[in-house]
């Protein structure tokens, strides 16, 4: 992987999704990010307008996750979820798909869905991701979640939250690099923790990665630079 550490350090999404987590810990994870040139924070929607003010000056982005973790909330319930997140100044959001959904193979249902919550971004001229949470999933609804994404067209498509009983591998990345088509890229999140974990979702096709591990792995490659 020919990058620089100031170019790996900004496919990161600096993440602090914790239900404790507290005024002093969101200070603490925006410090970070702007320290290492993270892409930005991602954070659940209630800190949004704390994190914006903390950030502001600086490059990094205010992400926020919505319908998080379970995706178990209605369709209108995620929009509006989504434009008060924008509201109070989210710059990207990323949001859980009904799982459920998927399973029962309802893929209208899904397609519903996307296409609302890409209207929302779109409208606000923001970035959307859409969490798969491929744990759960077979290989099979992996492809036909892809391929709705080819034709509504995220910006991103997403692994996973980190909440579910698995995070990213590098053969869902490559499914869904594959069939989400040029127009969407994808997000690998869940269980990256090292330097080798980043650079092999890179090497699948991943463009942005969430982490809460950005901070090590970033050292390990400034380490492993200085050799």
């Amino acid at each position: 992987m020919t990058m620089s550490e100031k170019e790996f350090a900004a496919l990161f999404d600096h993440t602090n999704l914790h239900a404790y987590a507290t005024k002093g810990d969101f200070q603490k994870l925006c410090d970070e990010a702007k320290e290492y040139g993270f892409a930005s924070v991602a954070i659940n929607s209630w800190p949004v307008a704390m994190c914006r003010e903390m950030l502001q000056g600086s490059q990094v982005l205010t992400g926020a996750a919505i319908g998080f973790p379970l995706g178990q909330t209605t369709i209108a319930t995620k929009v509006f979820e989504a434009q008060e997140a924008i509201q109070h100044g989210a710059q990207e959001f990323d949001y859980l798909l009904n799982v459920g959904k998927v399973k029962e193979h309802d893929y209208q249902y899904i397609t519903d869905e996307m296409t609302r919550l890409v209207s929302v971004a779109r409208k606000a001229g923001i970035v959307c991701k859409v969490i798969f949470e491929t744990c759960y999933l077979t290989n099979e609804e992996i492809i036909e979640v892809a391929k709705i994404a080819a034709v509504v067209k995220p910006d991103f498509v997403k692994t996973s939250t980190g909440f579910g009983t698995a995070g990213a591998t590098t053969e869902h990345v490559k499914l869904m690099k594959k069939h989400a088509g040029k127009n969407v890229q994808v997000k690998a999140s869940g269980g990256i923790r090292s330097l080798a974990d980043a650079q092999a979702m890179v090497a699948a096709g991943a463009t942005r990665l969430g982490s809460s591990a950005g901070i090590k792995i970033l050292n390990e490659l400034r380490a492993q630079n200085q050799k």
